[in-house]
């Protein structure tokens, strides 16, 4: 494939993508929802980070791994527990992160 279709594919598709996010940002104030799509729509965020982290928490190379050897799922249960007691995001994510390094460093967990 030709340099010059691969740049004017990557710059429409992102002038594509600018003008999407633009057309949401520039109707604030001006567009009104149903309180039934802003209610579910809370709910996005919560349902597209579960659908990016909970594959890493209970697979491992594309098996079920609920065992006490799979670090991620250990260090995932420490942040969920965290995340319950504190409400504090940065918190949650520091301690996941150090839980799952000192797992693997300690126990060769993996």
């Amino acid at each position: 494939m030709p340099q010059q279709i691969i740049w004017i594919t990557i710059i429409v598709i992102g002038l594509l993508t600018f003008a999407t996010r633009l057309s949401f940002i520039g109707s604030t104030g001006k567009l009104r929802l149903a309180p039934l799509l802003q209610q579910a729509l809370r709910f996005v965020p919560v349902a597209a980070l579960s659908a990016l982290i909970l594959p890493d928490l209970f697979l491992k190379q594309g098996q079920l791994a609920l065992a006490l050897n799979n670090a991620r799922l250990l260090a995932g249960i420490i942040a969920i527990i965290i995340a319950w007691r504190t409400k504090n995001v940065l918190l949650t994510v520091g301690t996941g992160m150090i839980s799952l390094w000192l797992l693997q460093a300690l126990f060769g967990l993996h």
